[in-house]
């Protein structure tokens, strides 16, 4: 079986689309509650790791679900 086949049959391609959303948000999100550049890097980042963090529990939920089913 192709490599890329799979890969995208495991939905590992939209992992190109999440990257970018999850930098922007958390960037956004950390510019409207600090000014200085030193606490909107470090509440990015942090922000950055919670969404990464609930899109892994979401996801594993959902593999669970449906193996189950």
């Amino acid at each position: 079986m192709n490599p890329v086949l799979l890969l995208a049959q495991l939905g590992w391609m939209y992992l190109g689309y999440a990257i970018p959303l999850i930098v922007v948000i958390s960037l956004v999100y950390a510019a409207t509650r600090h000014e200085d550049l030193r606490a909107i890097g470090r509440h990015a980042f942090g922000c950055a790791m919670w969404i990464i963090g609930l899109m892994v529990v979401v996801g594993l939920i959902m593999a669970v679900v449906s193996a189950w089913l």
